[in-house]
C-alpha cells in the first residue's frame, strides 16, 4: 500500500481493499508497449481503445511496478478489483504522464 504522489503523476486503485499507486514510467511505458506489441505512441493508442481483459492486467502490472508496487499478473487475477475503477485509474494514470505532449 502506498501514498498517492500526484505531482508525480500518480492515481491510485483499490485492490483488496488497499490503494495502491499507479505511475506511467518510462519503463512501464516500454513494458506496456513490449506486452501490447506496438512500435510507437500512435500503436499503443490505438491498441489501449482494443484492450482485452488479460491485456488490462499486464498494463496494470506495469503501472504498479511504475507506482513503487510491484505485484505480479498472478496476484492481479486472484485480486479483488473493481473493473469498472481498474479502467479510470489506467485512464488517469496516462492522462497524468501525457497532459504535457
Amino acid at each position: 500500500m502506498s501514498t498517492i504522489n500526484r505531482p508525480r503523476g500518480e492515481t491510485g486503485l483499490c485492490i483488496n481493499g488497499k490503494t495502491y499507486a499507479l505511475c506511467l514510467t518510462l519503463g512501464a511505458l516500454a513494458q506496456i508497449e513490449t506486452v501490447l506489441e506496438t512500435s510507437s505512441l500512435d500503436d499503443l493508442s490505438a491498441r489501449l481503445r482494443q484492450l482485452r481483459a488479460a491485456d488490462v492486467l499486464m498494463v496494470l502490472e506495469a503501472l504498479l511496478m511504475g507506482g513503487g508496487n510491484p505485484l505480479s499478473e498472478a496476484e492481479l487475477q486472484a485480486a479483488n478489483i473493481d473493473p469498472a475503477q481498474t479502467a479510470s485509474a489506467i485512464a488517469q494514470a496516462f492522462s497524468s504522464a501525457m497532459k504535457d505532449i
